[in-house]
Formats: C-alpha cells, sequence, structure tokens
C-alpha cells in the first residue's frame, strides 16, 4: 500500500480520495431524494381520495374487528360443542305403534310408544285399552334394549325410532 502511495504521490491520493466522496455524497443525495419522493408517494397513497381517511387507520380497525370475529367465532364453536353434547341426552328419536290389543276392540285403540335419545336410551310407554280399562306400561331403554320383557308391539316402536333418526341423517 505504501508503495501504491510513493509512486502515485500523495496529493494524487487525496484528489482520488477527494473525488470518491465527492461521488459518494451525491449517490447519497440522489438516494434521499428519491427516498424524500417515495415517503411522499407513501403519504398520498395512504389518504383516501375523497375522504381524507388515513388507509393505515382504517386496516388497523379492520384488523381489531376481524379479531374480534375470530374470538366471537371460538366463542360460538365453543357454545355449540356444549349444546351437540347436552343434545345427546334429549329425545331424538320418536316411534310409536297403534294396535288393537284385544279383539272385541276396534280402532287400534292402544298404542305403543317409544322415546329415544342418541344412545337410544329413554323410555318405551304401551298404553293398552280394554272396554272396562286403561292401562298405561313404562319400561327403561338401555342402548335399544330393556331388562324387561318386551311385547312386540314395543320392539317394532324401538324400531321405528331408530329406524326415523337414520332416515333423518
Amino acid at each position: 500500500m505504501e508503495n501504491l502511495i510513493q509512486s502515485l504521490g500523495m496529493n494524487n491520493v487525496i484528489y482520488i480520495l477527494f473525488g470518491i466522496i465527492i461521488i459518494l455524497l451525491l449517490a447519497f443525495i440522489i438516494l434521499l431524494g428519491k427516498v424524500i419522493g417515495l415517503n411522499k408517494r407513501y403519504k398520498k397513497f395512504m389518504v383516501k381520495l375523497g375522504e381524507g381517511k388515513d388507509i393505515q387507520e382504517d386496516l388497523e380497525n379492520y384488523m381489531y374487528r376481524v379479531e374480534r370475529v375470530e374470538k366471537q367465532n371460538a366463542d360460538i364453536l365453543n357454545q355449540i360443542n356444549g349444546l351437540d353434547k347436552d343434545l345427546e341426552g334429549c329425545i331424538q328419536k320418536v316411534g310409536i305403534l297403534r294396535y288393537s290389543a284385544f279383539q272385541d276392540t276396534g280402532s287400534d285403540l292402544s298404542f305403543t310408544l317409544a322415546l329415544l335419545d342418541e344412545h337410544d336410551d329413554g323410555v318405551v310407554f304401551n298404553g293398552i285399552y280394554s272396554r272396562e280399562m286403561s292401562n298405561i306400561y313404562a319400561k327403561p331403554i338401555e342402548n335399544g334394549k330393556s331388562k324387561y320383557t318386551l311385547s312386540e308391539e314395543e320392539q317394532e316402536a324401538i324400531k321405528r325410532a331408530i329406524d326415523s333418526y337414520k332416515k333423518e341423517k
């Protein structure tokens, strides 16, 4: 390096460095002008035409609203999941069968009604009508079956209840 400085001469090195500094200064001024122009264009862009509102402010408002909606959607989804869980225990399947329990009565005045939840748990009612009396019996149902003996009509009402639910889905 010292050989280069001696061969060029100290004055020439200073002139060369001075030239480089001027070139860098000019480049800096040109880039500064471009940044200032870009900044002006950015500010014009950010102001809505005719309304004078700042787009950045609007974007922040929209982002806040989107976050609120996302939170509300999460809350709604949690509520729906809770309702789905609650509905599992509600009566969803209904099967009814009218029949004539005795030959001396007409018009199918006896009935069997099965009321089941999503898991086929519930109750089956059997209303038996005769000319002298009318009785209603209830039997608990778990998973579509009962620990009590079921009549053909009760079994049919349970089958209808389960089948009616399958048709809906």
